[in-house]
């Protein structure tokens, strides 16, 4: 049975809150605390690698908790609970405390891993076709990416101050949630065959290794991921110091995303037409113009920099929508839906860990390489780390996934 539009809607409505909570924490929490606050880099870098390894460690774990309960509504609604509690907290520091933030970030990550876990093991399992698995994803990163444009302009337009924005948008995002959870909760379809509840067995999480789509599949994942994380880590940095417009940042971000949400039916498009393989190289070269196009910019430059949010942004849809879609395939051709917690557990758990080295390896380097958050000075690191670096990983997801059959 074909997917309506009503169907994909009342799926793809997570999305929304659980990538609106995630921006924020992965792209202004790193500005809030080092810029603003004045915590030292290092120190936030460590505190950052910290957390987010121990969360990526975990992730695989709930991922085998789901296929044993196999009951998402009840993860969801325990994980976006967390969730709001914990950005809260993060967003609403007493001070430059690290002990506060690494303590807040417990129930944050925890309640995201739940959320997103169950939400995705969920969507894999809907569609009968490739191309209707497609349209699952590309619903649902639709869905995410009006989140992470809220996001970027939210903060913004409720408070002079970004730090004070982003405490009041707390209290948006857990109305926001509460909707949306409802309507995915409640609305949104089951699939035509509903898995058996696997063993909770440890040992199911090398399940995914044994799938040989699932490899290469992975690694470009990972290359690709760690590409897409530094920028998010540093575009604020890059911004202000850089281009010297702060005050443009959200329009820079809100182009970023919205680029993305409109490029999302081309790649559906596209995917059907080419293959997903040959669609998502071709995101990934945009990505590269994109990032060495901003090897060019300096102080004033933003017309320039929009540009590259527009070329980025594009690829970014193709990030987005394609992958998972690509791993929902490889678990229904193997027969593996019992085990989709497991492959999504994966997925998250490389998903964190790049977010975790860009954090906590990049902000310590860019220190000792001498760069200093509001100064003008030093910012070849700056420049190494958002577009260099970022273009090599690419590059080397796509020599990986070339490799691969389309």
């Amino acid at each position: 049975m074909t997917l309506t539009r009503p169907q994909l809607a009342a799926y793809g409505a997570l999305g929304l809150p659980l990538a609106a909570a995630a921006l924020p924490v992965y792209v202004h929490l790193p500005n809030l605390y080092g810029g603003v606050l004045g915590m030292n880099l290092a120190l936030l870098g460590a505190v950052l690698l910290v957390a987010r390894l121990a969360d990526a460690v975990v992730d695989p774990l709930l991922g085998a908790l789901a296929d044993r309960l196999q009951r998402p509504r009840l993860l969801i609604a325990l994980g976006v609970a967390l969730l709001v509690a914990g950005l809260a907290a993060v967003f609403n520091p007493p001070g430059a405390l690290w002990w506060w933030l690494a303590a807040a970030l417990v129930p944050l990550y925890l309640g995201f891993s739940l959320a997103s876990i169950a939400f995705q093991a969920w969507g894999a399992l809907l569609g009968e076709t490739p191309h209707e698995r497609t349209r699952v994803s590309a619903w649902r990163e639709g869905f995410g990416l009006a989140g992470v444009v809220l996001a970027s302009v939210a903060p913004t337009l409720l408070a002079p101050r970004m730090e004070d924005g982003l405490s009041r948008f707390t209290l948006v995002l857990a109305s926001v949630a509460a909707v949306c959870a409802s309507l995915t909760l409640l609305r949104a379809p089951q699939p035509a065959r509903a898995p058996a509840r696997a063993a909770l067995d440890l040992g199911a999480l090398a399940v995914p290794f044994a799938n040989p789509a699932f490899k290469p599949l992975f690694a470009a994942f990972i290359a690709n991921g760690i590409a897409a994380a530094l920028p998010a880590t540093l575009v604020l940095f890059f911004v202000n110091d850089a281009l010297g417009a702060p005050q443009l940042a959200g329009a820079f971000l809100a182009a970023y995303f919205l680029a993305g949400a409109a490029s999302l039916p081309l790649w559906t498009a596209l995917a059907r037409r080419m293959g997903k393989r040959n669609a998502w190289l071709a995101s990934m070269a945009a990505s590269v113009a994109a990032f060495a196009g901003a090897l060019a910019l300096g102080a004033g430059d933003v017309a320039g920099f929009a540009a590259v949010c527009l070329l980025s942004g594009l690829a970014l849809g193709g990030d987005l929508a394609l992958p998972p879609a690509m791993l929902a395939d490889a678990i229904r051709a193997r027969g593996d839906e019992p085990r989709a917690g497991a492959y999504f557990g994966l997925w998250n758990f490389a998903t964190k860990l790049n977010l975790a080295l860009a954090a906590g390896l990049a902000l310590p380097l860019l220190a000792a390489a001498g760069y200093v958050p509001g100064t003008s000075t030093a910012l070849a690191p700056l420049y190494f780390a958002y577009c260099l670096v970022p273009c090599a990983l690419k590059l080397a997801a796509a020599a990986v996934l070339w490799r691969t059959h389309a």
